[in-house]
């Protein structure tokens, strides 16, 4: 969940992330690629990036053609992990689900559902709708940006704080002492605090934790076996592999299994557990409209540009576009935390998706993998 390895994940693909990483751009593969007959190129991405340094990778796609599973390294096929900041997917199908039962409004002031939260050194819920904080347009500063919150959770200092307990109050006040990146609604900028204020505002609506909605809402019905909020458990349930961080932008710097952590200090922007099988089920039944009224839907995949320099990528309400290299459009989210790099990307029809994780958090090229399942680009060597 840093600052950093957020923001290239989710502008990657991308989401995410959430929490930790993936390049911030598709790599430098073939423009166009004829539609592939197999998974052969997907496979071949998995090895690659196994050949790069990552110890072991996980693959998921499903088309019409039915279910295939990959795996590179040390991973199994139902391998579960935290898939950071594609939690935001879950978080903001609650909302808009909450929004169609008349319970609230996106475009409500934060300030109606969080009186004397938002305030600080410009920050002003009065002035930032619920609608923002989803598509990243509040201009609250990120709390994984504050050079103190980063020392604790994502350098060394994380081994003597991994199992430190944080409140989403804590989380949201740290980022009150830094001045907002913009006024509301005057450019984008990925801030995990948004969704820490995400899952407060639907904790202050249904009176429940947030985690309780994902579960009652989206993880039941679905019948996500391998899905959970986690909450204060700081253990991961089986079967997982080990995940491994240099805990430094130091590639060389030792490994550490970071495997047992505190999900507290991700909360809603990133804490949740899941594997390959559930996040395709989870993006192809939204995409599909089963989880949300066509009005809301329209809501969520109305998207703002994130800048000049991505023309096919933008960001909804907690879901993400992107166009690959050979024209394909997909929607999604990526996501990570400490030792977790994970993508979950279908077509907009939700006919054909993958969904994918990284055991590591320093190294790996997820947009590879991506651009081999849906457009049947080979990575090169």
């Amino acid at each position: 969940m840093s600052a950093v390895r957020t923001t290239r994940t989710v502008l990657a693909a991308v989401l995410v992330s959430g929490l930790t990483a993936t390049a911030l751009a598709t790599p430098a593969l073939a423009a166009s690629a004829p539609e592939k007959a197999d998974h052969a190129a997907t496979q071949a991405a998995l090895r690659a990036a196994v050949d790069a340094g990552v110890p072991g990778v996980v693959a998921q796609a499903r088309d019409d053609r039915g279910d295939w599973t990959g795996t590179a390294g040390e991973r199994r096929g139902n391998d579960r992990f935290r898939v950071g900041s594609i939690t935001k997917t879950f978080v903001a199908t609650v909302l808009l689900q909450l929004q169609a039962e008349g319970r609230l409004d996106l475009d409500d002031p934060v300030e109606k559902w969080l009186p004397g939260v938002v305030r600080g050194n410009g920050h002003d819920g009065r002035a930032i709708t619920v609608r923002q904080l989803l598509n990243h347009t509040s201009g609250v500063y990120s709390v994984t940006s504050d050079p103190g919150f980063q020392e604790k959770i994502f350098g060394p200092g994380f081994l003597e704080h991994r199992y430190d307990r944080w409140t989403p109050r804590q989380l949201v006040d740290i980022a009150m002492t830094h001045a907002p990146d913009f006024a509301p609604g005057t450019g984008w900028n990925y801030s995990n605090t948004n969704y820490v204020l995400a899952g407060m505002v639907v904790e202050k609506v249904t009176g429940r934790p947030y985690g309780k909605a994902v579960e009652n809402r989206i993880i039941k019905p679905l019948k996500l076996r391998a899905t959970s909020v986690p909450g204060t458990d700081v253990r991961m349930p089986k079967p997982s592999s080990p995940a491994w961080s240099t805990l430094s932008e130091d590639p060389n710097a030792p490994v550490h299994d970071v495997s047992r952590l505190s999900p507290t200090l991700a909360y809603a922007a990133g804490e949740m557990i899941s594997d390959s099988n559930d996040l395709q089920t989870f993006y192809r039944a939204l995409l599909k409209g089963r989880l949300l009224p066509k009005a809301e839907m329209k809501e969520m995949t109305t998207t703002v540009p994130l800048s000049p320099e991505l023309p096919g990528m933008g960001y909804g309400l907690g879901l993400m576009k992107q166009k690959l290299s050979c024209g394909k459009e997909i929607w999604g989210h990526g996501g990570g935390i400490h030792g977790s790099s994970s993508e979950a990307q279908a077509t907009r029809d939700g006919g054909h998706s993958l969904a994918m994780n990284f055991n590591a958090d320093w190294t790996g090229d997820s947009a590879a993998v991506l651009e081999a399942e849906f457009c049947g680009v080979t990575p090169k060597r």
